[in-house]
């Protein structure tokens, strides 16, 4: 996993989404190995489906599911 990947994508959710980091902890510490951090936010009510697909166009373009935040 890349640092500055992962930094972009937590800066990413923060200022362009708005999601909290309490939000991004609490998706970060409620993921298994096999659901990504996004599906989280979105089961949990934290993002939109509409944010939901802006995350994964961010995705698309700077990064790769597989370098998400493991947390």
């Amino acid at each position: 996993m890349h640092h500055s990947i992962q930094a972009g994508f937590i800066r990413f959710l923060q200022r362009e989404l708005g999601i909290s980091t309490r939000a991004i902890a609490i998706a970060l510490r409620h993921r298994d190995h096999d659901t990504q951090l996004p599906i989280i936010l979105w089961q949990y009510g934290f993002v939109t489906i509409e944010q939901l697909d802006q995350i994964f166009s961010w995705l698309a373009m700077y990064g790769h599911l597989t370098n998400l935040p493991q947390g």
